[in-house]
């Protein structure tokens, strides 16, 4: 799971070793940094060539955030509905939907997207492609949770403070195959896996999935929210940027010798290929981590550190 987040800063064309920093640190769903500079060209001459963006799976990017001149009719219609309150790890997954982190997906998966993720690690779409989904992104709840619903085909999701964060559609609620979906998605049934711990084994006997509609952006108010690109967001800033590549590292631990080794000599041999300006995103993984992961909010304090020293 994570959060986004992103810097820019320059990058150098040999690779190099970072020096040591005494700092580390960062955290939620999905961080990114991305970095770029204008270099002298190779010594050998190589035509340009130059590749756009790929399109996100399904097509389009798939962002369910409810337009501004819609909120405060979906917020009187949630006042109304039966309410289902969101874990930590179930707000992060909203902000993942949201933004279409999860494109082609409308909301918390329905059964039959549950099952194709488990058993094929794929979704099979309504034109016949298929498309990677490895993942499952389920909503679950308590017995007491489903007979409070009842025959409603709609309920409102809220926060750890009552407020209603956004309105799950057309429900379907099927039952949560806890055994199968760990043995399934992490190969083991064995005990002591964090995620597991703290997310399915003592969550509800049931799932409940739907079309999304997100009142509002999700925020966390920590500090780092203005690092936290959506998609949408990343995409224009690339083409801002006129990067004609994009290459990216994912980490959860701070930026070592070995990472920047990796990522300077990429960025090397995508000018070497005839790229003229490929663009670093570099992605920190937030949200839910390994409880002894050096925390996000220092982890990105290195990262600006290091960009700044070294690169």
């Amino acid at each position: 799971m994570a959060t986004m987040s992103t810097l820019f800063a320059k990058t150098p064309l040999p690779s190099r070793s970072l020096s040591k920093s005494n700092i580390s640190h960062f955290a939620p769903p999905l961080t990114s940094l991305s970095f770029k500079q204008k270099t002298t060209a190779p010594h050998f001459k190589l035509r340009s060539i130059r590749a756009g963006l790929i399109e996100p799976d399904g097509g389009k990017l798939t962002e369910l955030i409810v337009d501004k001149s819609l909120r405060d009719v979906r917020k009187r219609e949630a006042a109304t509905l039966p309410r289902i309150r969101l874990t930590k790890i179930d707000l992060q997954w909203v902000h993942v939907l949201s933004e279409g982190w999860a494109s082609p997906l409308s909301g918390f998966m329905r059964e039959s997207e549950f099952l194709q993720t488990l058993h094929f690690n794929s979704l099979r779409l309504d034109d016949g492609s298929v498309v990677n989904m490895s993942v499952p992104i389920v909503l679950a709840i308590d017995d007491e949770q489903k007979r409070r619903i009842g025959e409603s085909t709609r309920v409102a999701l809220v926060d750890s403070d009552d407020n209603v964060v956004a309105i799950l559609n057309d429900i379907e609620i099927y039952k949560h195959p806890k055994e199968e979906r760990i043995a399934r998605t992490w190969g083991t049934t064995a005990p002591g896996l964090p995620y597991v711990d703290q997310a399915i084994t003592y969550a509800g006997n049931w799932l409940i999935g739907g079309d999304l509609e997100v009142l509002e952006p999700i925020k966390y108010h920590d500090g780092l929210d203005r690092f936290r690109l959506s998609p949408a967001q990343l995409r224009d800033e690339f083409s801002k940027r006129n990067a004609d590549a994009v290459f990216a590292f994912q980490l959860r631990n701070p930026v070592h010798n070995g990472h920047a080794l990796l990522m300077t000599d990429t960025r090397r041999r995508l000018l070497e290929m005839g790229y003229q300006n490929p663009i670093l995103l570099l992605h920190p993984l937030g949200g839910y981590t390994k409880a002894d992961d050096v925390p996000l909010s220092w982890r990105m304090k290195q990262h600006e550190k290091v960009l700044r020293l070294t690169f």
